[in-house]
């Protein structure tokens, strides 16, 4: 056997890699869309363990008994490409969209947390404070509203009166001031 054959030897026929490695990619997919958003959202320790041995569980379905070079580019590229064009029909059609991505779900409205919709994404109440803590909100109280979006990022809107202030806030409220002492002013007789 020559000394290059492990890099260019394929054991199983590109066809059959480019189909198990499509399968098993759409399995994956799949089975995270099943998951749920709160894997994505609130991956803990015991979550990223499964993650792990996953990519590990598959390797031999995508590979089969081919340990090439060759065969890891080839499954790689197939990988790679099939997401690329997964991901272009979903920014670009609203079907795959809705069945590979789905909906942001409403976690909080008029700050109370909507208990069906945290149960269903199986987030309790310290994940749930955890993730708010992580943007600055101390209470389910202060927010408005609040959506865990399908990558499973937190979208928060905060009520008005939890909000910062922003600089052109209080240029506006010190230009209303003015206006109002300019205008009070005005309105008392000068005792001259």
């Amino acid at each position: 056997m020559p000394w290059y054959a492990p890099f260019i030897s394929i054991d199983t026929s590109l066809p059959d890699k480019i189909l198990r490695t499509i399968a098993v990619y759409l399995v994956i997919v799949i089975l995270l869309r099943v998951a749920g958003k709160r894997l994505l959202a609130q991956m803990n320790s015991l979550d990223l363990v499964v993650v792990l041995l996953l990519s590990n569980v598959v390797q031999n379905a995508i590979i089969g008994p081919d340990n090439s070079v060759l065969g890891a580019v080839v499954g790689s590229i197939v990988l790679i490409g099939f997401d690329w064009g997964l991901s272009w029909l979903v920014d670009h059609n609203k079907w795959f969209a809705k069945v590979f991505e789905g909906d942001y779900t409403t976690v909080i409205s008029n700050g109370r947390a909507n208990r069906k919709a945290l149960s269903k994404l199986g987030i309790d109440d310290r994940e749930l404070a955890s993730a708010l803590r992580r943007q600055g909100v101390d209470d389910v109280t202060q927010v408005q509203h609040a959506s865990i979006e399908t990558d499973g990022s937190i979208l928060l809107e905060l009520k008005l009166s939890e909000r910062a202030i922003t600089k052109d806030d209080l240029a506006a409220a010190v230009a209303e001031l003015k206006t109002l002492i300019g205008a009070s002013q005005a309105a008392v007789p000068d005792k001259g």
